[in-house]
């Protein structure tokens, strides 16, 4: 009776892992029958897996039930508890039940706790955010090697400055590299990826960097250039606070005297204290006022945007006082 329970915002990651998972245990040749998918959409969805989960499977191997977006992340009716604790303990061994959810399973409910009590594996599909560049480069190497490819530091690094947090896009280009590499041997080198990679050539992070450079013209450029690329307004907004908070960390540590890169690492929340150096030199030429600065003027903008502001004239005006407030005096 193995149950299986996956969580989290990265939709296409969960959708690798439920792939995974079917290869796993399904026969191909009995898979039709032995796979069945409930959704919220369908009537007593919730019921009728349970009771697909107590049926035999056909021919070899086992049956894979899936309740997908269970709404039981956020809890279930009495009536409801009641059959799933009748139900768990005794599914057959033969069936796999499987459980997703875009949103966490609420540990306080009687549901939940009962749910992990009988699963065999809970796990948490995160969407990386898209200033932790460090994990997403890590993420980059670890479905490169997932999907076979071969990859040079420079060329990982390329990867994940071109994709960012974009899962689905990363199999998709990795897939890609994996057919034009065929049988070679070597790692690719960051050459021959950037000519077989679907890049953008601007990126909320390079806004951030330019805001951080006091560069109005070239903020205003990639302002426009990911909003045209229909990039999630408060997506961008994101990034840029992720990005400044860090900065802020960084500058905060220095200026008291801190030294040890692994202390400014924990302190910023950052994974990889060999990066401190290269934010190091990012801050310098900005004070610590400067910084502080930033962070009100991107809650304005967050709030404005939340309460319906036009978006383009809203993040225009924004960029142009953070520019201003971080221009070299």
């Amino acid at each position: 009776m193995p149950i299986y329970i996956y969580w989290g915002d990265d939709e296409f990651a969960i959708g690798q892992a439920v792939k995974a998972l079917q290869a796993k245990i399904l026969d191909p040749q009995w898979a039709s029958f032995n796979s069945d998918k409930l959704t919220p959409d369908q009537p007593n969805a919730l019921i009728q897996a349970l009771n697909q989960a107590m049926t035999p499977p056909f021919g070899s191997n086992q049956r894979l039930v899936w309740l997908a977006d269970a709404a039981l992340s956020q809890g279930c009716s009495e009536e409801m508890l009641a059959e799933l604790n009748r139900t768990l303990s005794v599914i057959p061994e033969t069936t796999t039940f499987l459980l997703t959810s875009k949103n966490k399973f609420d540990g306080r409910l009687k549901s939940t706790k009962l749910l992990e009590k009988h699963a065999q594996k809970v796990q948490e599909f995160p969407l990386i955010s898209p200033w932790k560049t460090d994990q997403i480069m890590q993420r980059v190497r670890q479905v490169a090697q997932e999907v076979g490819v071969k990859l040079t530091t420079g060329s990982v690094e390329l990867l994940a400055q071109a994709i960012g947090n974009d899962t689905r896009q990363l199999y998709n280009e990795l897939e890609k590299l994996r057919c034009f590499a065929g049988k070679e041997t070597r790692s690719l080198e960051p050459a021959t990826v950037a000519t077989l990679v679907t890049t953008s050539s601007q990126s909320s992070l390079q806004l951030a960097t330019a805001i951080r450079q006091g560069d109005t013209a070239l903020a205003l450029d990639l302002v426009s250039d990911l909003l045209n690329r229909n990039e999630p307004v408060l997506k961008i907004v994101a990034t840029l606070v992720g990005q400044f908070r860090t900065w802020l960390w960084v500058k905060l540590m220095l200026e008291t005297g801190e030294r040890d890169d692994r202390t400014i690492a924990q302190a910023a929340e950052i994974s990889n204290p060999k990066r401190i150096y290269f934010l190091q030199q990012e801050v310098r030429n900005l004070s610590i006022r400067q910084l502080q600065q930033t962070l009100p003027l991107l809650l304005e903008l967050e709030t404005s945007l939340k309460q319906g502001a036009e978006d383009v004239l809203t993040l225009q005006t924004k960029v142009m006082e953070l520019c201003h407030l971080c221009h070299p005096s």
